[in-house]
């Protein structure tokens, strides 16, 4: 839902010759006031069913514009599944001519581009991935009946039934159309976009949607006519663009989110391994003596007396377990013993297995049989696929080949192929060969910065190892396509270190072969282009071993410089 600068609402408070953008904190407020009335149709109202859960969060556009996103849950008897039930919600297409008001409101409001053909320099068109297509798959296809989609929403119906309207200087009909809920449309006349979320697929890329936070980007400055020194400290930046009505809205101390039942994430950790926060006022000695201060939501249910204590009311609050991976160790031992042992009260009692107290958390869930078979592995993925996104779930992966020796390896990778690969299966929805070899390549990278191969755990059966691309890493593809600088190419004169090194790698990179500069320091590795510090080893495929050859003269000023830096080093 975005903001309409052109409700009554805002119009009536302006002043003669006055425009709403002058005026954000009426926009604020009057947004606001819009913001509750829809989630009273929502929640109160039910229009959609009674809802099970919700969330939403409000952003604000470059331009100011205030707008919120909405994710609702319906619980299963109202849940939206068929097609019938698509229809009665949402629609895509034109109204007809004797509903003029709403009409209107699509028209103004829910009108996609016009852009492909029509408009091949609209925004939508410049997108990096989709390559001259408009990346929200306008203009769609016509179809008589809403179908299933494989991404997780439905296809709506779109009608070829003559309906048409110009819209910015272009003749659109129902492909252009935006979904859209006519009774929510008529009622608030503003950009209102509603989408059915038809399988599980898609929540996940919702929710990421949702707490995507505000957007940053990452720029520098520098003059045009002065030479570039490279000083990470000033060369970045994190910029934020605060527009008035974000700023009106937090003076107000208007809530940016809600969300019902609310989450209380349950913090898990070892013991005299708690975070205690310290005021500034604070002496340390006397912090760390006051064991009230110490006790945390783990060892004592009530926050406030740090005290435990019977429920007495029935408020629905949703507690989860924060996530653990099985690199932690103990710790995510812990979290295995406290989702299984029922009624702990202490530490003790989760190590406490048939009246013996154990020496670990982990002797404790082997006692108990919960780490006998490959299960807790699955359970951590299962519940890992549900909040993480697929880099993150390879990186958990390769981080189980190496501290839970998983016994059947290809069976495991066969169960969460689609689940570790579904970036690339969005990225590349045609191309199976190169989804796995990214897939692939993308955990052994991971492997490669902790020492490790899929070839060790022998998987490299499953990549054919066929695009040289594929196969280089990313410390190579960042060694070719680092520039060179200028001052480097142009040595002249000089014996020392720094000079001698720079003047080799401008040579040996204009040979086009890879240049990898380590140092033993962070400060000696940035007084060389691209340098870093040799904290890891760099394991070359064999098929670029031949891009490490470098054939050197036997006379002229590179072999000097070579026999010189030898003499140095």
């Amino acid at each position: 839902m975005t903001c309409n600068t052109n409700w009554p609402e805002i119009k009536r408070e302006l002043a003669r010759g006055e425009e709403a953008q002058n005026r954000p904190d009426i926009v604020a407020r009057v947004f606001r006031a819009k913001l509750v009335a829809l989630k009273k149709k929502i929640m109160e109202e039910q229009i959609f069913g009674e809802v099970a859960a919700f969330i939403y969060v409000v952003e604000f556009q470059k331009r100011g514009l205030p707008h919120a996103h909405f994710l609702i849950i319906l619980k299963t008897p109202h849940k939206i599944i068929n097609r019938a039930d698509f229809d009665r919600f949402v629609c895509a297409e034109i109204p007809s001519v004797t509903n003029a008001e709403l009409r209107a409101s699509v028209l103004k409001h829910m009108m996609h581009g016009p852009c492909s053909k029509l408009d091949p320099e609209c925004s939508c068109m410049h997108h990096k991935k989709t390559k001259g297509h408009c990346k929200y798959g306008y203009p769609k296809e016509f179809t008589t009946e809403t179908t299933n989609n494989s991404d997780g929403y439905p296809e709506y119906r779109r009608r070829n039934n003559g309906e048409k309207a110009t819209i910015r200087k272009q003749e659109l009909d129902n492909r252009w159309v935006i979904p859209y809920n006519p009774y929510m449309m008529s009622l608030f006349d503003c950009h209102l976009n509603v989408e059915v979320c038809s399988t599980i697929q898609a929540v996940k890329y919702l929710y990421k949607y949702v707490y995507k936070g505000h957007d940053k980007i990452s720029f520098n400055v520098t003059a045009a006519d002065t030479p570039q020194v490279i000083d990470e400290i000033e060369h970045f930046q994190s910029g934020r663009w605060v527009s008035p009505c974000e700023a009106m809205w937090r003076i107000y101390g208007i809530d940016l989110y809600e969300m019902q039942p609310p989450v209380i994430p349950l913090q898990i950790h070892l013991p005299n391994m708690q975070s205690i926060q310290i005021r500034p006022h604070e002496d340390l000695e006397n912090v760390i003596s006051n064991e009230k201060r110490t006790r945390t939501p783990l060892t004592e249910w009530d926050t406030k007396d740090r005290t435990w204590f019977k429920r007495k009311t029935k408020l629905l609050v949703i507690g989860r377990l924060v996530f653990v991976a099985p690199a932690e160790g103990e710790r995510y031992y812990l979290r295995l013993l406290l989702q299984h042992v029922r009624g702990p009260k202490s530490y003790v009692d989760l190590k406490t297995v048939y009246g013996v107290v154990c020496a670990t958390f982990q002797e404790a869930a082997l006692q108990l049989r919960l780490l006998e078979a490959d299960n807790t592995v699955e359970m951590c993925l299962d519940e890992a696929i549900v909040v993480q996104m697929p880099f993150a779930l390879r990186r958990l992966f390769a981080t189980i080949l190496i501290f839970c020796q998983p016994k059947d390896l290809g069976s495991l990778w066969e169960k969460y192929y689609s689940a570790l690969s579904e970036d690339y299966m969005h990225q590349f929805p045609n191309n199976a060969h190169k989804i796995r070899e990214l897939t692939y390549r993308s955990i052994e990278q991971i492997l490669e910065a902790m020492g490790r191969s899929m070839k060790s755990f022998g998987l490299n059966h499953l990549s054919e190892q066929v695009d040289i691309e594929i196969l280089r890493m990313r410390d190579i593809v960042d060694a070719l396509e680092a520039p060179i600088p200028d001052d480097c190419i142009a040595c002249i004169g000089g014996t020392s270190k720094t000079f001698l090194y720079n003047a080799l790698y401008a040579e040996v990179h204009l040979m086009g072969k890879i240049v990898l500069p380590t140092a033993t320091s962070g400060i000696a590795a940035s007084n060389i282009p691209s340098g870093r510090t040799n904290h890891s080893r760099f394991k070359l495929p064999v098929d670029l071993d031949a891009s490490l050859s470098c054939d050197v003269p036997k006379q002229g000023s590179l072999a000097a410089l070579l026999r010189e830096a030898a003499l140095l080093i």
